[in-house]
């Protein structure tokens, strides 16, 4: 109090806070102090008990006695004298309308709103003052006049968040409801449902407020059946059931609505059109059985709101456009000859914009609608479809085009996801479960699913290809240089899918276009693509070109480019197999389809003889005499010479000849054997090559091979041994003299000098002879000289007093194969994909065709020199020859 008193001395300006009601925010005139302790205007604190509050606004704490005190005088008498010393304290004093309505529980009541409001903005105060009259005047006109100036404040004042703050409350959005029942002025009904619809698409609570009372929505729905077509965006947020909806018989209404002209209407959150649209889509998606659904759809098509639901697919959200595409789809379905109107005049670019903001189901129902209009007027569509795809200038319409065509291809996967890429890889012999994505049945409905699927492709292929002379062809180039990459992608996996299908349709003097347009593009991805089923497709793609005279001439022109992709595809692909078949078919020279040039020549005679070599990712490994080992780059960049075999490392911790080398291709272990009797294993780093292991064997080592936990070489004597690296060791074969070793999933091959072959189990130690051995005295003079196991087949070369033999066994049923006479001597043998490498006597490398078995050509290694040791590396592009003059050479194969 003695506060007050000395603010009153002072004769301050604005009253002090114990001067205002907390409700009204204006100075008291006939305070009164409740039990709690705290003070109100009189009547503003009646019009609360009025109202059923049974507490204090401020403390919330229960009231005894709801009848009001007598006035507080002691605060009145202050109140005077404050006024008495300061100017323009008129402003502040009380004047009975001029207080906000109360909230009509505790519960809504916030301190925010009813504490401190004196110092608001004039505007705000303003607005205040305007929602207590139509919230508590009794006279409707006072009201409605309320209505409008808060439209006004809320079209000019430019203060939405707080405007919205205060019509979101109960209490105000209850008055506005009160205008819609009482109120008949057009004006201010429009504007009553003009501020409804912009709180409650704003605030969803207001919204709830609405619904809670089930008049509040049969009123909107009943003003809407009147001619207030607004209200159809306010009956749109309320979302009430169908069932409402078609009990209070409203979609007549609804269709007029949609064929309005949009300047009828208020300018509001949402265009009636739209809202009137959605509402349609809702009834048609719920039809009952009773048909109303179909009743909807027959006074479309039955009067002239097609053409205006065509228009709304060209409406602002997605929503909108989704909404418009679903009845015009469920009218084509009804009655067929309505297609053809929606296929002249529907705009499809803007749906095919939503195709990738919506979910599976909408995405589904797009390409439904797509199919449907194709029917009829596939000229129209492909049309649009096509100006999509070329349309760079905007993206999303030319990936809704490019996914649009996978889906045209009419194969989906449970999820309803197109399969065109899935379907690709299959027919490129790579993807092996291609059926487990796609529906299935009984083998009879899945033959006639299949049949009609092939029919539907074969149709649509047609339709497409067909269209304006193939400018799908120069659309889908386009698309393939585009920088965002699903589009390249889309229009990538329709343009392979397009080219295969060129190969079932009739000529129709289209293939050229295609070449010209793509051939090209496709040789370029097919290079230099990373992705292995990306190759793959590409290499599917360039397939069709093969079949045709003109295709094949064109694409031979890049055979040598595409040569080595299709090598590395030919073992997993019989469109690989078939493709290299038709290059190299009639022709007893690869010198058109292969070539093998020296690349690089490294003088390594100071470390003696170079005994082995090995290759393992872009590094060589190489063993010498001296027990050197030495480690080279070996990455071909196809600068010719000196482009591999950068020496990086040299190392000399064996004491003599490193013989064998070998890696695990699983993993980045170096196993290194010598001469000293030592196995030594080494970690493939990025930099270089660190020993982690020294297995001492007590014996010399000769052509050591490593699987899992076992080492196999042969020693210095008879036999083979196979040492464990945890010490164990035993004698295999112990009767015969072992030359050559191989082995394969677990089993040793060897060949010996009496000419024999075994075959020996290493889990179960059984031994089976694939060849005899010879009983010649000189057994020397008839040996196995090499011996390698590939892709099923035991291949061998042995030297008699007669000369060199090479044969082939099947390594299943030791069956032989093929048996052929070289003329020189092979010490050292590599067998890749394509070819079958012998080295020999007199420096020289003889290339022979794998498959035919016919000699293709002879690499000069050298006049005076043995080949001592062979290697590829693992993409078959660098052969490896060490020769006992002790040079390294790579020699690329292209």
């Amino acid at each position: 109090m003695e506060d007050i008193e000395s603010q009153i001395s002072n004769g301050k300006h604005t009253p002090p806070k114990d001067f205002v009601c907390p409700i009204t925010t204006l100075i008291f005139d006939d305070p009164v102090t409740l039990e709690t302790g705290q003070t109100y205007e009189r009547k503003a604190i009646q019009e609360w008990f009025d109202r059923g509050n049974y507490t204090c606004p401020i403390t919330h704490q229960k009231l005894h006695n709801l009848q009001l005190p007598k006035t507080n005088y002691v605060l009145k008498r202050l109140i005077a004298s404050w006024k008495e010393l300061t100017p323009c304290s008129d402003q502040f004093e009380y004047q009975e309308t001029n207080y906000v309505h109360i909230p009509q529980s505790v519960h809504d009541y916030s301190p925010n709103i009813v504490i401190n409001r004196a110092m608001v903005d004039g505007n705000i105060n303003e607005l205040r003052l305007v929602i207590t009259d139509l919230c508590t005047s009794q006279v409707l006109k006072k009201a409605e006049l309320a209505v409008l100036k808060i439209e006004r404040f809320w079209q000019e004042a430019q203060m939405e968040g707080e405007i919205q703050n205060l019509l979101s409350k109960p209490p105000v959005v209850n008055g506005f409801v009160e205008i819609l029942f009482n109120s008949v002025d057009t004006r201010v009904l429009k504007a009553t449902v003009f501020l409804l619809c912009e709180v409650g698409s704003r605030d969803k609570d207001a919204i709830s407020t609405l619904t809670r009372v089930y008049s509040d929505v049969e009123c909107i729905i009943s003003l809407f059946k009147n001619g207030l077509f607004e209200a159809v965006v306010l009956i749109y947020l309320l979302r009430p059931s169908i069932s409402t909806f078609l009990q209070m018989d409203m979609v007549n209404k609804l269709l007029i609505v949609v064929q309005k002209r949009e300047d009828e209407f208020l300018k509001m959150c949402m265009n009636p059109k739209a809202a009137s649209v959605i509402l349609l889509a809702q009834i048609i998606k719920n039809d009952d059985d009773n048909g109303a659904g179909l009743e909807v759809i027959k006074s479309i098509i039955s009067g002239k709101a097609i053409e205006c639901i065509i228009k709304c697919l060209e409406l602002e959200s997605t929503e909108e456009r989704i909404a418009a595409m679903k009845i015009l789809l469920r009218c084509i379905q009804e009655d067929g000859k309505c297609r053809n109107i929606i296929a002249d005049k529907a705009e499809l670019a803007p749906v095919l914009e939503c195709f990738l903001e919506v979910d599976d189901r909408e995405r589904f129902e797009i390409i439904q609608f797509l199919s449907e209009l194709v029917k009829l007027n596939r000229e129209e569509a492909i049309d649009n479809l096509i100006s999509c795809l070329k349309n760079s200038n905007s993206p999303s319409a030319q990936l809704a085009a490019a996914d649009t065509l996978l889906a045209l291809q009419g194969q989906f996967s449970y999820s309803g996801k197109p399969i065109v890429r899935k379907f690709l890889l299959k027919r490129g012999g790579i993807d092996k479960n291609y059926r487990s994505t796609t529906r299935s049945g009984d083998d009879q409905e899945t033959m006639e699913e299949e049949k009609a699927a092939q029919e539907w492709e074969k149709k649509m292929a047609f339709v497409l290809v067909n269209h304006e002379a193939g400018l799908i062809f120069e659309a889908l180039a386009e698309g393939l240089k585009s920088r965002h990459a699903e589009i390249c992608m889309g229009c990538f996996v329709s343009a392979a899918w397009l080219l295969h299908m060129l190969t079932h349709l009739p000529e129709m003097g289209i293939k050229e276009i295609a070449r010209v347009c793509l051939l090209k593009l496709f040789v370029s991805i097919f290079k230099s693509a990373k992705d292995t089923e990306d190759k793959t497709i590409s290499m599917f793609a360039l397939s069709s070109f093969i079949h045709d005279p003109d295709g094949l001439r064109d694409i031979t022109i890049y055979k040598k480019d595409i040569s080595k992709g299709l090598r590395e595809f030919k073992k997993s692909s019989t469109v690989a197999f078939e493709m290299l078949k038709v290059f190299s078919e009639g022709s007893e020279s690869s010198i058109e389809l292969w070539n093998h040039r020296e690349l690089a020549q490294e003088d390594c005679s100071i470390n003696g003889v170079v005994l082995s070599t090995e290759c393992h990712k872009d590094k060589i490994f190489t063993g010498h005499s001296d027990g050197t080992i030495k480690i080279w780059t070996g990455k071909n960049t196809g600068n010719g010479k000196g482009s591999v075999l950068r020496l990086t490392q040299e190392i000399r911790e064996h004491t003599k000849a490193v013989t064998s080398l070998t890696v695990l291709q699983s993993g980045n272990t170096l196993y290194s054997g010598s001469h000293d009797k030592t196995i030594r294993v080494w970690s493939i780093n990025k930099e270089d090559l660190l020993c982690e292991e020294v297995y001492d064997v007590k014996e010399h080592v000769n052509n050591l091979l490593v699987a899992n936990n076992i080492a196999c070489f042969i020693p210095q004597g008879a036999g083979i041994k196979v040492n464990s690296w945890s010490g164990e060791s035993k004698l295999l074969n112990p009767s015969k003299v072992v030359k050559c070793l191989a082995l394969v999933n677990g089993r040793l091959y060897s060949g010996c000098l009496d000419n024999s072959i075994q075959d020996i189990d290493l889990a179960t130690g059984t031994l089976t002879s694939v060849q005899s051995g010879s009983r010649k005295l000189l057994a020397k003079g008839n040996r196995v000289n090499v011996l390698q196991v590939h892709d099923g087949l035991i291949y061998a070369a042995s030297s008699s007093m007669e000369g060199t033999a090479f044969k082939i066994w099947n390594a299943s049923t030791y069956n032989l194969v093929e048996s052929i006479s070289l003329t020189s001597e092979v010490r050292t043998m590599t067998v890749s994909s394509e070819f079958i490498y012998f080295g020999c006597k007199m420096g020289i490398v003889e290339v022979w065709c794998r498959n035919k078995l016919v000699k293709k050509e002879t690499l000069q290694i050298g006049t005076n020199c043995k080949v001592m040791c062979m290697a590829m590396d693992n993409n078959e592009d660098i052969l490896l020859i060490g020769t006992s003059d002790g040079r390294l050479q790579a020699w690329g194969v292209s």
